[in-house]
């Protein structure tokens, strides 16, 4: 059986990251996540299907798999199919979407009832006890499938079952043939494949209350987090490492080859700390990933963040947080991670309002920024890739890409950024300085 595992989207919900599957967490990207979990579920016949974006790193890190290119990357999961579907002839195809992130046995569980007779699909369903904006399958009493409602309301749902993209379908020529046959002005075609299928094909719904857990937007990633440092069984320290002797490290934890923790330092786990990294004197992590070559400086604390490599701070505190890659905190850099009233934190997207259900969410920055001493950044809010923040600002607001944000008079407000963060290596000789102390 192939895996079509379907990389393509462009991830425009996740700015101001960019490609979500190739984002660093706990020293592996989330594409090799998803495809550990399908290789532990004997999945290993695996074809990436992906974009100009995202295909050539992908076939760097997975040379063996088979990669098919989306020729027509606006048409969505149906496009993505449209081009791998005629490569599988009428072999059975297990698909799967590369947002989510399940654990093995729910692929395994998705198989069993594959494999039953008179049965020609299955279909991963989250069983859920509130409301989730997505699709929910409608069941008969023998649990075929027979319609999928897309976000029906609460109140208004047909089943306790969201459908989740880990789909097995007997004939890929059936589901080919299907696909060609639907609206082609909608943008739900695959959905409007699946309906025709239904009629005439039985296709079990499979419960699962496992881990699952969607990464569309960026703080969906403060999610994933705890269920990658779960994983986490064991305290591993590479001996390439150098632990200062007053350094307190608490619980499991992994900390990579080539590593500096320095006095009085302390790393409370589940943590991962990533190869060449400095975690200077005084400094705290917590429940956090932290990338490689990041320099964690003195009385900094990172908690329950993500922090993707090139990271460097200075009397930081980073809470509940994304950083991008290249990143610099100025001395007195502080993120705010709670509201006042403690409720959820919201977040604007493409001008929408939306609840993440968080009520501890900090920041979200984009690669190559620069953040200015003294900077305090509002909960929830969201900065651009290539943005310098002027010292002493509180941010209010998102900030888009490549701007120059700054207190002027009194009020925030943003220009166009006229220079451009140095490239990582550029710092060697400041680290040089750091790793002699």
């Amino acid at each position: 059986m192939k895996v079509l595992l379907l990389l393509a989207g462009k991830s425009k919900r996740f700015w101001p990251l960019r490609e979500k599957t190739l984002f660093p967490i706990c020293g592996k990207t989330l594409l090799e996540h998803q495809v550990e979990r399908l290789c532990a579920a004997g999945l290993d016949d695996i074809v990436l299907v992906g974009g100009n974006h995202n295909l050539e790193q992908a076939k760097e890190l997975f040379p063996e798999f088979e990669i098919i290119k989306q020729e027509k990357i606006e048409l969505g999961m149906r496009g993505a199919l449209l081009s791998a579907l005629p490569s599988c002839g009428k072999e059975s195809v297990f698909i799967v979407c590369g947002n989510d992130v399940i654990d093995p046995q729910g692929y395994k569980d998705t198989l069993g009832v594959f494999e039953k007779d008179g049965v020609q699909g299955a279909l991963l369903a989250q069983e859920v006890d509130s409301y989730f904006p997505g699709g929910y399958l409608t069941v008969g009493s023998d649990n075929r499938v027979t319609t999928i409602v897309e976000k029906p309301g609460e109140g208004n749902e047909p089943s306790n079952l969201v459908n989740i993209v880990a789909h097995i379908h007997d004939d890929a020529s059936v589901l080919l043939d299907a696909l060609g046959k639907v609206n082609e002005a909608s943008d739900d075609g695959y959905e409007q494949a699946l309906q025709k299928l239904f009629l005439d094909y039985n296709y079990q719904a499979v419960p699962h209350s496992g881990t699952w857990q969607a990464v569309k937007y960026p703080w969906h990633l403060l999610s994933l987090l705890p269920i990658l440092l779960s994983e986490i069984k064991e305290q591993k320290i590479d001996p390439r490492s150098q632990i200062h002797e007053s350094v307190v490290i608490k619980g499991n934890v992994i900390i990579e080859e080539d590593v500096k923790v320095m006095p009085e330092a302390t790393i409370v786990g589940p943590c991962f700390i990533g190869k060449n990294s400095i975690v200077a004197n005084g400094a705290l992590v917590r429940g956090s990933s932290i990338g490689a070559n990041c320099v964690i400086g003195y009385n900094t604390e990172v908690k329950d963040s993500i922090l993707h490599s090139y990271v460097w701070t200075h009397m930081t505190y980073i809470g509940d947080s994304v950083i991008g890659k290249n990143v610099t905190f100025g001395g007195g850099c502080i993120t705010g991670n709670l509201r006042l009233d403690e409720e959820s934190i919201s977040s604007l997207i493409n001008g929408e309002k939306v609840n993440t259900g968080l009520t501890k969410f900090g920041t979200v920055i984009g690669n190559n920024c620069r953040i200015g001493i003294q900077v305090g950044i509002n909960p929830g809010i969201k900065i651009g890739g290539g943005t310098f923040v002027s010292s002493g600002t509180l941010v209010p607001e998102d900030v888009g890409d490549e701007k120059f944000a700054r207190i002027k008079d009194g009020v925030f407000t943003m220009s166009e950024n006229k220079t451009k963060a140095p490239n990582p290596e550029a710092r060697e000789e400041y680290r040089k300085k750091i790793e002699k102390q």
